[in-house]
């Protein structure tokens, strides 16, 4: 075993301790591995050494120190301890207690919530209040989950820090000063800083992958189809994916079950069944010193080159080390299409975004300017509700799909989609799972890159491939660079085939409890629950 990754520590904080920072009621050592909260809940509750109430409350507690600095949520709901109080009365009647009860979770704002705002992120849905709950949010209610409220993000998903947001910016729980990603940077914020259990996000071009690297928790982008999108605002329709937040990947793979599965409301989602991830884990107590013998891993070379940072480079290749010390074969791959993905996607998804925004015109959905004439009540709806991101991309999209250029942009760029598709599924008949970074870089400050969109953008190449293939990935926190008070944590991402999400996760939970030296508790964590 090994530490992966460079300079900046865990982060040994005032708690003493990983477990410090979850429970007072823990006391598991400075190199204790992630555990299950949702497992440890379910125990107390079962047992009654804790009731649900109380558990809500340290949460909300927590959730009130920290949110003045990181702003996660642009909503909380005021049914928590109302839904927690449930709970506890079904214990005390020895009522069959359902999987996620008493689990506080954090739900993206651009998915539907029948009881609580749905805003998208957006001003031209302000106050907006759905008539039904997605589908995934249904299935979590249904698991007894309790949820706690919306997560900020960028405008309808579109942009990878958070600043995009119509209503304010998310900061960093590693460093207030930086960015936690986007455009779910609401829900990996949350999820680090302890304000909730799990949460979920929606990725388009990895929008749960990179904030999940930028703040050290795991993140989970399913296979296309694998979560039903009923309820999603849509994006980009042929790339959106609903995904999971959590501290710890046996929670990621048992949120991920809960909202899995065909959904006769979405004619995309999948007929595949879905197992129960968690149960084929491997205990790490009980296997054999090499528990990963035999599995091939491929990193893809295009992934470690010119713009990357290098230390973002040697730490993702210290968690391949780690990989082969565990018996992995890992070798290089090359896949040559990978550079083509970046602005194929962009002309993909602005495309699919100008048509899927047009139904906010103030008069099907969005809040409403008076005008004297309905091309003014649509321009003057648009230009007040829109923020800047949103209206550039539908511009470039309604220019990719103008006359006389739709050969030229659209059309080729599906040309590279199925390019892409072929070299992943080349890639993965050799390897079981493909690795690289994440992102190219760890958190970057607020502002340093909101007046570059280009740079933004560019930020985004370790990740819009796997949505043009249609893959599953997991992102899991593997180390350490320099930067903030205790070190910016970096994500290692592994890519899969189709609907080989329990591969992933049974590879990165053997990966996450063997990795040693690494702390990944936010310091202002520590400090809230220290004072």
């Amino acid at each position: 075993m090994v530490v992966a990754g460079g300079g900046g520590g865990g982060g040994d904080g005032p708690d003493g301790g990983r477990g410090a920072v979850l429970s007072e009621h823990q006391t598991l050592s400075s190199t204790s591995p992630p555990s299950s909260e949702i497992l440890t809940i379910r125990k107390s509750l079962l047992s009654r050494e804790r009731k649900a109430v109380e558990i809500a409350e340290e949460y909300l507690n927590r959730l009130r120190q920290t949110e003045p600095q990181i702003k996660s949520f642009l909503h909380v709901s005021e049914n928590v301890m109302k839904e927690a109080k449930e709970i506890d009365g079904k214990i005390e009647r020895n009522e069959e207690l359902r999987p996620l009860a008493g689990v506080l979770i954090g739900v993206k704002d651009n998915i539907c919530t029948a009881d609580m705002p749905s805003t998208g992120g957006s001003r031209i849905l302000q106050d907006y209040r759905p008539a039904f709950d997605a589908t995934a949010v249904q299935k979590l209610r249904e698991s007894g989950a309790v949820l706690v409220g919306k997560t900020n993000l960028d405008e309808f998903g579109m942009g990878s820090t958070t600043e995009g947001s119509g209503f304010q910016v998310t900061a960093n729980p590693w460093d207030v000063t930086r960015v936690p990603g986007g455009s779910s940077g609401g829900s990996a914020a949350a999820v680090s800083a302890r304000q909730c259990v799990v949460a979920l996000g929606s990725d388009t071009g990895g929008s749960v992958r990179q904030p999940a690297s930028f703040c050290g928790v795991v993140g989970m982008k399913p296979t296309y189809g694998r979560v039903s999108r009923f309820g999603l605002m849509a994006y980009a329709s042929s790339l959106d994916v609903i995904g999971c937040f959590g501290s710890s990947v046996a929670d990621t793979a048992i949120l991920l079950e809960a909202i899995a599965g065909h959904d006769i409301f979405d004619a995309t989602s999948s007929k595949h069944e879905v197992p129960n991830f968690a149960s084929q884990f491997i205990s790490t107590e009980f296997s054999e010193s090499k528990p990963l013998k035999g599995l091939r891993v491929g990193i893809i070379s295009e992934t470690l080159g010119d713009g990357v940072d290098v230390p973002v480079a040697s730490t993702i290749k210290a968690a391949a080390s780690h990989l082969e010390e565990l018996g992995c074969a890992v070798t290089e791959v090359s896949l040559p299409s990978f550079s083509l993905g970046l602005p194929a996607y962009y002309i993909l998804a602005s495309s699919e975004s100008s048509s899927n925004l047009s139904r906010y015109d103030g008069v099907r959905y969005g809040n409403q300017v008076a005008a004297e004439e309905l091309n003014s009540l649509y321009g003057d709806s648009r230009a007040n509700g829109f923020g800047p991101e949103v209206k550039m991309r539908i511009l470039m999209g309604t220019y990719a799909l103008s006359a006389g250029y739709y050969d030229a942009y659209y059309k080729r760029a599906q040309q590279v989609r199925t390019l892409v598709q072929k070299s992943f599924k080349a890639a993965l008949s050799e390897n079981d799972i493909l690795i690289s970074p994440a992102a190219p870089s760890a958190a970057y400050k607020i502002g340093e890159k909101k007046n570059d969109p280009l740079a933004m953008y560019a930020g985004d190449i370790m990740t819009v491939n796997v949505n043009l293939a249609g893959l599953p990935a997991l992102v899991l926190p593997c180390g350490f660079v320099e930067g903030g008070p205790a070190g910016l944590p970096i994500g290692l991402q592994m890519i899969g085939a189709q609907f080989d999400e329990g591969k992933l996760l049974r590879v990165g939970h053997i990966f996450e409890q063997t990795l040693q030296g690494c702390r990944f508790i936010p310091p202002l964590v520590a400090e809230s629950v220290a004072s």
